[in-house]
């Protein structure tokens, strides 16, 4: 690959946060929604046990990820889509992602905060927990759980239009904006 399109893609390392965080996501979002599918009890502990440790390494990947992004950028690749939209497409493309990368961080915040405001201990990956610092208050965490509920399914609908837009610009303007973050094919 001509050295001048390496310049325009993401990184390896970008591309791995970006992917993982992207199943991560998945993971986490289809446990919260689905959790009343799983067996009452043992199962449903379990499926909270795992929605958890994905929130927690969601966090902690985001806060490797935006310093990577912000010291890390490669450079904007010229496209018919920002020819066609002007001056309004990057702006729009920013203000996306930086609400992406807050609710990456919200929504984990939010389900610590809701599993403390039920008085529970925080499971770190099974390898020790720390207490809540609060008394149980089951009015307080409803509404926690909503808020909770509300950004992690806006995280979802924006990683969609994320997602529809990159194969929009893909397919319908035929431009690399998809192929900056996958993985470099090699060609005979």
């Amino acid at each position: 690959m001509p050295q001048e399109k390496l310049a325009y893609r993401y990184s390896p390392t970008a591309q791995l946060l970006h992917w993982l965080t992207v199943l991560l996501v998945a993971i986490a979002w289809a446990l919260g929604t689905f959790d009343d599918v799983l067996p009452k009890g043992s199962g449903q502990a379990a499926g909270l046990f795992v929605h958890i440790s994905v929130g927690l390494a969601i966090l902690i990947i985001s806060i490797v990820r935006v310093p990577w992004r912000m010291t890390h950028t490669p450079m904007p690749e010229p496209t018919k889509f920002s020819t066609w939209m002007g001056r309004w497409s990057d702006p729009a493309a920013r203000i996306a992602h930086y609400a992406l990368y807050a609710l990456l961080v919200a929504v984990p915040v939010t389900g610590i905060a809701l599993q403390f405001a039920k008085g529970n201990s925080l499971p770190l990956f099974g390898l020790g927990e720390i207490a809540s610092p609060w008394i149980a208050d089951r009015a307080f965490a409803r509404s926690v759980k909503e808020v909770h509920e509300v950004m992690a399914n806006a995280l979802v609908i924006l990683a969609c239009f994320h997602a529809l837009a990159a194969l929009l610009h893909h397919f319908v303007f035929r431009d690399r904006t998809l192929v900056r973050m996958l993985p470099p094919r090699d060609t005979p």
